[in-house]
């Protein structure tokens, strides 16, 4: 979404040059389908709800459609923080598709026991696809855990099943 409970997390380290930051984007079905959330990598500027930043844009300026199988994702700009952050460096921003949230949903419900909401499961899906290459060995690896995950369970069993719970 906007990013407003990643940038809590990051006020707390965006001065200590040492410390990495991430913020994970809604992917959807992925960038190159045009059904997603990724606004910091696909955006432009521009201004809505009155706040200049990065948002998902048609040529003419219109707001287009975002996509992701967490509600709170599904949102098309980021809040202006993170498009400072992204332009000057400091922060930067991959995305994890719905199925990698998906995973990573499930990663973490079944090796820790925490149902995570499908917000920070993007970000577990994310470390699980890039462990080994962009989370170096022996690094200390900081996620925010926003929201409830069962809000999110009929919708991720039936993902995973194909079948609605009863």
């Amino acid at each position: 979404g906007g990013g407003s409970n990643a940038i809590g997390t990051f006020a707390s380290f965006v001065d200590l040059a040492h410390v990495r930051l991430v913020g994970v984007e809604a992917g959807g079905l992925g960038p190159e389908t045009g059904k997603h959330g990724a606004s910091v990598n696909r955006g432009v500027p521009g201004v809505l709800h009155g706040a200049r930043s990065l948002f998902l844009q048609d040529e003419d300026g219109q707001i287009r459609e975002t996509h992701s199988i967490s509600a709170g994702l599904d949102y098309p700009g980021v809040g202006p923080e993170h498009a400072e952050l992204a332009a000057s460096g400091r922060a930067e921003y991959p995305y994890a598709t719905d199925d990698e949230a998906v995973a990573g949903f499930e990663l973490l419900a079944v090796t820790e026991g925490i149902v995570p909401a499908l917000e920070p499961a993007h970000a577990i899906g994310w470390l699980a696809r890039e462990a080994g290459r962009a989370v170096p060995s022996g690094s200390t690896v900081l996620v925010t855990l926003s929201g409830r995950g069962d809000k999110d369970a009929v919708q991720v069993a039936e993902r995973l099943t194909g079948e609605r719970p009863e």
